[in-house]
């Protein structure tokens, strides 16, 4: 019987290509947004990332984007405060928000950037997809299902990327997808796919660089 959430294929040869000439075009950093007000004008397609400070976010980013530095990693969890707007080509906008949960900062300055990043994923009406990271070493956990939940009454269809996949065995793999699958099925907006990721291996890039490519 096949799992309701699968681990996403392989791209076909074109899909895959596809994909690789998107982010082998332009891609360039756009602004970087502490309210909603400030965000730019929605004539574009776009696709967030979201995920718990610490799991791998701006690393998967410039591995997906092939730049190294264009989404800056911080040593300190929680220290990204803004939405940053990335253009890839002419097509489409990709969005790095901030990491929610444990933050290293003011709490007035933690609920200031949580409330920003609900507020986007509940009103952005360009948004088509989120990319929900969870850490393969560690599985979902009770923060990352109230963003689960918010995406749900947004009706945002979100997607799960298990990212530091090369940081654990198979059978520690398949533990934290078990929970992971456990915790995806109560949300109606959940696809019904989970990409496997490595930002330093490379694994899973290609495929999600299709499924962006894809999306419209």
């Amino acid at each position: 019987m096949q799992l309701k959430f699968s681990i996403a294929p392989t791209p076909e040869p074109d899909e895959a290509e596809t994909g690789r000439l998107l982010f082998a075009g332009q891609v360039d950093f756009v602004k970087g947004v502490v309210a909603m007000a400030g965000l730019p004008p929605a004539t574009r397609v776009e696709v967030c990332f979201a995920g718990r400070s610490n799991v791998g976010k701006s690393s998967l980013i410039n591995a997906v984007t092939g730049r190294k530095g264009l989404a800056r990693a911080s040593n300190t969890p929680g220290r990204t405060q803004e939405i940053n707007y990335f253009a890839v080509a002419e097509r489409l906008f990709l969005v790095d928000l901030p990491g929610y949960g444990y933050a290293n900062a003011p709490l007035a300055i933690v609920e200031r950037w949580q409330k920003l990043l609900k507020s986007y994923l509940a009103g952005r009406q360009t948004l088509r997809r989120a990319f929900v990271l969870i850490d393969a070493r560690h599985g979902a956990k009770a923060v990352d299902e109230e963003i689960m939940t918010l995406l749900d009454r947004a009706a945002v269809t979100f997607q799960c990327v298990m990212t530091k996949v090369d940081k654990v065995s198979a059978a520690e793999l398949e533990a934290t997808l078990a929970i992971t699958r456990a915790a995806l099925a109560g949300h109606p907006a959940a696809y019904p796919e989970i990409v496997l990721t490595s930002a330093e291996k490379g694994d899973g890039i290609e495929t999600l660089r299709a499924i962006i490519a894809q999306i419209d």
